[in-house]
């Protein structure tokens, strides 16, 4: 029997409730589900790639086939480099679509053999994203409804502030 493998790309900076809505919904739909963390040239990380991993690592214990990676490179050569034919990504709005859709169509250039499939997030977390996190956090505001307590405590401490 052969395995299904999808892999859910992204900076993941850090890793939100949005996220593991797709990533728990994805890991029920693929035998192994990878998580590859990718650099984002255009945007300067809070946490180190090494961070990233752990709080993903931390976030996703609960299920058993997810792997997480770190890949600097293109993503249709990781994916051939594990034997995997999906990409996961997850659009929160008609916003993401354009851009998802640039990005789809250069991986479909460079690969035609793997195929991207679209998730919409749930409603509850469709206004949320790693930098409006990231912001919230540093004004020491709760965080609570949209990361994991890990992660919340890793942004007030990369922010240092103590939030009660």
């Amino acid at each position: 029997m052969m395995t299904t493998k999808a892999v859910i790309p992204g900076s993941f900076d850090p890793i939100t409730y949005g996220h593991l809505d797709i990533i728990e919904r994805s890991a029920r739909q693929f035998d192994e589900l990878h998580i590859c963390v990718l650099r984002n040239s255009s945007k300067k990380g809070t946490f180190s790639v090494e961070e990233r991993i752990e709080l993903i690592k931390q976030s996703t214990e609960k299920f058993s086939n997810v792997i997480v990676h770190h890949y600097d490179g293109l993503l249709v050569d990781f994916c051939t480099k594990i034997g995997a034919k999906t990409i996961i990504r997850g659009l929160r709005a008609v916003s993401d679509f354009e851009y998802e859709l640039r990005l789809t169509s250069m991986n479909r250039k460079l690969n035609n053999e793997i195929e991207t499939f679209y998730m919409m997030t749930s409603t509850d977390y469709s206004f949320i994203s790693s930098s409006v996190v990231k912001e919230v956090a540093s004004y020491n505001a709760d965080i609570s409804d949209f990361v994991p307590p890990n992660v919340a405590d890793a942004l007030y401490k990369k922010f240092s502030v103590s939030h009660d």
